[in-house]
């Protein structure tokens, strides 16, 4: 993964917004906190991420430790995504964006994390 923050890596702020940094990685998250497993139900959720984009965002945090992918099906192969320790672990940090979020952009209606 290409870092974002090079010259920042002594920050763990920086680091961690190398990894959750993109474009709708951390609503993947979100969604996947809320029980949403399949790539399918994820799209569909994810109202306006491309698939090659979803399938992107995936990989990555399954490489980094983050989720685990689980096949349900061989024929045809289908998996459903969960979080591991470290994506579970990210869970009072989704928590904390949303209570900012309702505290300070009123403007957005608010959505359960």
């Amino acid at each position: 993964m290409k870092r974002q923050y090079e010259t920042q890596q002594g920050c763990p702020i920086a680091r961690s917004l190398d990894l959750v940094g993109d474009r709708w990685t951390i609503l993947v998250l979100r969604d996947l906190h809320r029980g949403c497993t399949r790539f399918a139900d994820l799209l569909r959720s994810l109202d306006g991420i491309s698939p090659n984009l979803l399938s992107a965002r995936l990989k990555t945090l399954e490489r980094e430790g983050l989720v685990e992918r689980r096949l349900y099906s061989e024929h045809p192969p289908r998996a459903e995504y969960v979080l591991s320790d470290g994506g579970r672990a990210f869970g009072p940090v989704l928590r904390a964006m949303y209570d900012w979020g309702t505290t300070y952009r009123e403007d957005a209606a608010a959505t359960p994390v």
